[in-house]
């Protein structure tokens, strides 16, 4: 009967062999998904860029640099947006003034 229970081990072998392949297709399925998933983000970054960037140039063809430098922002905005953010100074001062010297506008602007 030895012979027997030796096949039953295969049988069971086998079975513990179909297992552990079906669970490591599970994992590596996940990591595939997620991968996936990062495509759709940096495809979405891409695209929320390239709107953001028209909206800037959108806003510079509607204010001219004179217009611009004429807007009347507050230092004190300037320096807790590009340090908070942490921006150059000159991105954060341009934007501040973009948005009409409107700290919240100019932010959300800089996060979405």
């Amino acid at each position: 009967m030895e012979g027997g229970e030796e096949g039953v081990e295969r049988v069971e072998d086998s079975k513990d062999l179909q297992q552990q392949s079906k669970a490591l297709d599970k994992l590596t399925d996940r990591v595939e998904d997620r991968q996936l998933d990062s495509t759709r983000v940096q495809e979405a970054t891409a695209s929320i860029s390239a709107s953001k960037e028209a909206d800037i140039q959108d806003a510079r063809m509607r204010f001219g640099e004179k217009e611009l430098a004429a807007v009347k922002i507050n230092a004190a905005d300037v320096d807790i947006i590009a340090n908070e953010l942490e921006l150059d100074k000159k991105v954060a001062e341009r934007t501040l003034r973009e948005h009409k010297g409107d700290a919240v506008a100019a932010i959300r602007s800089l996060l979405y």
